[in-house]
């Protein structure tokens, strides 16, 4: 979920050829809800509506199972590690 442009958007899903839509979060209103909004960026600075990186586990119903979020960018977490807790969630 970015708050890019839907010009930057729909270039970068043709250049990359991706088979998933990307979102976008322009007023940053996801990012807030989901508590992930990196608050090193004020309303009205350009960087504002950035998220921390992190993933969101969502069922088809649209709920939120899982979700893993850092301030930062260097520590991701480990897809070892995200793999084994989502399949311990899942049925």
């Amino acid at each position: 979920m970015t708050y890019d442009s839907v010009a930057i958007l729909e270039s970068f899903h043709s250049s990359e050829n991706l088979g998933y839509p990307l979102l976008r979060d322009a007023a940053a209103e996801h990012v807030i809800a989901y508590g992930v909004l990196n608050e090193d960026y004020a309303k009205g600075h350009m960087a504002y509506g950035i998220p921390h990186p992190g993933i969101l586990l969502v069922s088809a119903d649209g709920v939120v199972l899982a979700k893993y979020a850092v301030p930062g960018y260097r520590k991701r977490p480990q897809f070892n590690e995200l793999y084994e807790n989502v399949s311990e969630m899942l049925p």
